[in-house]
């Protein structure tokens, strides 16, 4: 963390200095806003952090609600989210908090008396070391509570504007705020009244009945309901021994639960298996008693007893599979034409069902890239053309998701006898590990993705996945660090330099390409805004071949130790040496003779380039920059 470049900082540094609109903000909701972000769940409070990290940008985010979510729905956090929240600068204290879960045990019918179940696997949950962050499972509303204080903290003060609720828009396309946008008062003196508000752009994070979705003319297609569940979070006193590790729990009789342990030692969720939904029984099923559901999980527990003490949340849901057009409002004989104006994110755009954990998560990654995207539009960073993007590539990674939880509702679903192979559940459940953690995320080459022409260069950085870190150790005070995890959510693009190897100091491909970074006008550096810090807009780090006791710091080129605050201080924390144990250029099967790998603000790789392809790297950037209109 870098603080103390503006002078000494006494206090919490996580608090940022209030900078742009956040010097004067105003209380109340004013009558023209840059972004308007409606509804506070995982994927609006998500952009309005990232938008904080934007000082001119006037970003509010509306809620129906009087206040906070004191309990949410969604409650499994996957390894990528946590990648997520690293950047953000909470993961470590969420990880405290949360249930981490390491196995995941299936239980079925003995078949020496099918009326009784017995325990017949208990995979790792990352067996093959995909993250090295954890999977969890906590609530969902101190994950808002995360978001929401890093957004209070950062330059601008952002913070929700709560008992607002949307009733429509119009997108006038007129003058600089060409939305137009009708609130009503749900809560406080006000109540009951209306109210309008024009904004540049619209996000749309309003959840499963999203208004913004029907202003827009989206509609959400699929799969009916066919299979319902009833979903409870308890405290019990029973006898199953496997009650704190996450099941998948099949009865004789074709009943089944799926067990998640949560957050605190006690509490548990439990999804039940009700049975098929049809038109004669749907009436009935969705009107469910908690009574019902403990007596049916009770019957598929034997010979194990529970005895729920407290219930905390309970509900009966059906589960479908539906999934937008389009995640923008323009049409599609409008695209080519203009950009769009209002966005939906979430499960505004895609629903399915809760098991496999993937609500939240995707909907939290859909709010990361298209906040990023905004914050550079409207600071004049990229082209309105970058806006079009969201959609293109959020709409894929829902299709997907909607495919896969169609596979897992769908085994969970069946009975033990209909299975052709009796492991087909846990081996489904290890095969495809990858994707609910959340890493099969692969973006299309676009305007901001690049081809893999040189791919084999950093085999272990795939163009449009995540970028996946590593370990190496820091030159300037010799800490053992993973490179990912100082990528902080500021809106910053990375590029991450691997030199070549000879050591610093002497003639070099490296030293070329520094050089080149730091003078020519073709160099992304030399967008970045007079007055403002070299690495502004740009974090550019450098890893060494060699450990970091053989490297001189003095030798380094000076643009990857740039001057920052008022002071012009050298910032040494970007030049790294491999960790001899771990070597990142082994582990990520990066070429010797050097390679640039290029990251998204929301964590993609972006490109891979030879450290000779300086003019291709400045072909890229200044495709970004096309055309800009600044704001």
């Amino acid at each position: 963390m870098q603080f103390h470049h503006h002078g000494y900082v006494s206090g919490d540094p996580r608090v940022q200095p209030a900078a742009g609109v956040g010097l004067n903000r105003p209380e109340e909701l004013p009558e023209e806003v840059d972004v308007l972000i409606v509804g506070s769940g995982p994927a609006g409070m998500l952009a309005a952090a990232q938008l904080s990290q934007f000082p001119t940008i006037t970003t509010r985010l509306v809620e129906r609600r009087p206040g906070r979510l004191a309990i949410g729905q969604a409650d499994g956090i996957q390894a990528r989210s946590v990648e997520t929240f690293q950047a953000f600068g909470f993961a470590e204290r969420i990880i405290a908090e949360a249930y981490r879960i390491t196995e995941m045990a299936f239980w079925k019918p003995d078949p020496a008396d099918p009326s009784r179940i017995i325990r017949t696997a208990r995979p790792d949950d990352d067996p093959t070391g995909i993250s090295e962050f954890p999977h969890l499972i906590v609530n969902q509303a101190r994950v808002l509570d995360y978001f929401a204080e890093f957004a209070a903290n950062a330059p601008t003060r952002m913070k929700p504007d709560y008992g607002l609720e949307f009733q429509g828009l119009e997108v006038t396309g007129e003058g600089d705020y060409p939305v137009t946008v009708t609130l009503l008062h749900t809560d406080g003196p006000l109540e009951g009244q209306e109210r309008t508000v024009r904004a540049k752009y619209v996000i749309g994070a309003d959840g499963a009945r999203s208004r913004v979705r029907k202003a827009i003319g989206c509609t959400l297609a699929g799969d009916a309901a066919n299979h319902a569940w009833g979903v409870m979070d308890v405290l019990a006193v029973t006898d199953f021994p496997d009650i704190r590790l996450k099941c998948a729990i099949q009865s004789g009789h074709g009943g089944s639960i799926l067990l998640i342990p949560r957050e605190g030692g006690h509490l548990f969720r439990m999804y039940v298996d009700l049975g098929e939904v049809t038109a004669h029984t749907k009436g009935d099923i969705r009107s469910t008693t908690i009574e019902e559901i403990i007596e049916k999980a009770n019957a598929i527990l034997a010979p194990y007893t529970l005895d729920v003490r407290n219930v905390a949340w309970s509900s009966v849901y059906e589960v479908g599979h539906r999934l937008t057009d389009r995640f923008d409002d323009v049409l599609p004989e409008e695209l080519g034409t203009r950009t769009p104006r209002v966005f939906i994110t979430g499960d505004a755009c895609h629903t399915h069902s809760a098991k496999a954990g993937q609500g939240m998560n995707v909907s939290m990654q859909d709010g990361f890239n298209i906040a990023w995207k905004l914050g550079h539009v409207l600071e004049g960073r990229s082209p309105e053309s970058l806006l079009s993007t969201y959609s293109a590539e959020r709409q894929v990674v829902a299709k997907n998701l909607i495919d896969f939880d169609k596979q897992w509702s769908t085994l969970m679903a069946k009975k033990p006898e209909e299975f052709e192979d009796p492991t087909e559940l846990e081996n489904f459940y290890v095969r495809t590990m990858e994707f609910p953690a959340g890493f099969m995320t692969e973006y299309s080459p676009s305007m901001i993705v690049g081809e893999a022409t040189h791919q084999d260069l950093a085999a272990g950085f795939p163009i449009g996945k995540r970028f996946k870190s590593a370990p190496v150790v820091r030159v300037c005070d010799t800490n053992p660090l993973h490179l990912g995890h100082h990528a902080t959510a500021d809106g910053r693009w990375r590029i991450y330099v691997f030199a070549d190897e000879p050591l610093p100091g002497n003639p070099s491909k490296v030293a070329d390409f520094a050089e080149w970074l730091a003078t020519s006008a073709e160099s992304p550096l030399a967008a970045t805004p007079e007055g403002a810090d070299l690495d502004a807009w740009f974090d550019v780090k450098v890893i060494y071949q060699q450990d970091h006791k053989s490297i001189d710091i003095n030798a380094v080129p000076a643009v990857f130790k740039p001057q920052v605050g008022p002071f012009r201080l050298n910032y040494l924390e970007k030049v790294f040496g491999v960790n001899p144990s771990e070597d990142i250029f082994e582990l990520r099967g990066l070429d010797r003779g050097g390679v640039v790998v290029v990251v998204r603000p929301d964590q993609y790789v972006a490109n891979v380039l030879p450290l000779t392809a300086s003019a291709e790297l400045g072909a890229f950037f200044a495709g970004m920059r096309a055309g800009v209109r600044v704001r």
